[in-house]
């Protein structure tokens, strides 16, 4: 951070059940934009996750190490069971970060943008476009491949996938 100017945060929010290599696209990506990146963990009970809240922060916090020492970045890993603004505010951040895979995103996101923005017009959103090369990718793909047996480990790290492996064989 420059002694000149805030330091700047961002959280970058989302269920990770299982956390992709498209998320971790965006992760390094958006803390090459930020002093301090938050990504926080959505409980989201009313989506069922395969993986408890602990088994996904834990997935994110093997990933990012390496990540924040490559983009000169602080990345906090934090779970939270609250209005997504709220956790915004507690984390100490003044933007959000977004992810979108392809233009279907696009629509449920600005409805999130929209109320987000009513509820706490002092942050920010900002997207990003997931690279070409994990577009596709999305946590549910990942589970279901997983739940007919298919190969995994191109789509999300190692940690995750015997994760998410070790769940369904139970």
């Amino acid at each position: 951070m420059k002694a000149d100017r805030p330091e700047r945060v961002g959280f970058y929010p989302g269920t990770f059940d299982p956390v992709t290599c498209g998320h971790l696209d965006v992760i390094e990506r958006a803390a090459r934009l930020v002093d301090r990146l938050v990504i926080g963990v959505a409980v989201n009970a009313g989506k069922k996750p395969l993986l408890s809240v602990d088994e996904r922060v834990a997935s994110i916090q093997e990933e990012t190490p390496a990540l924040a020492l490559r983009a000169n970045c602080v990345i906090d890993v934090m779970a939270y069971d609250e209005l997504l603004v709220d956790a915004v505010r507690r984390a100490g951040a003044s933007m959000i970060v977004r992810g979108l895979r392809l233009l279907v995103d696009f629509d449920y996101e600005a409805q999130m943008l929209g109320a987000n923005r009513r509820l706490a017009p002092e942050i920010e959103t900002i997207f990003l476009m997931a690279s070409e090369s994990t577009q596709f990718i999305s946590s549910s793909m990942v589970r279901e491949i997983a739940a007919y047996g298919g190969d995994i480990s191109g789509f999300t790290p190692k940690g995750a996938a015997h994760r998410v492996l070790a769940r369904l064989k139970r």
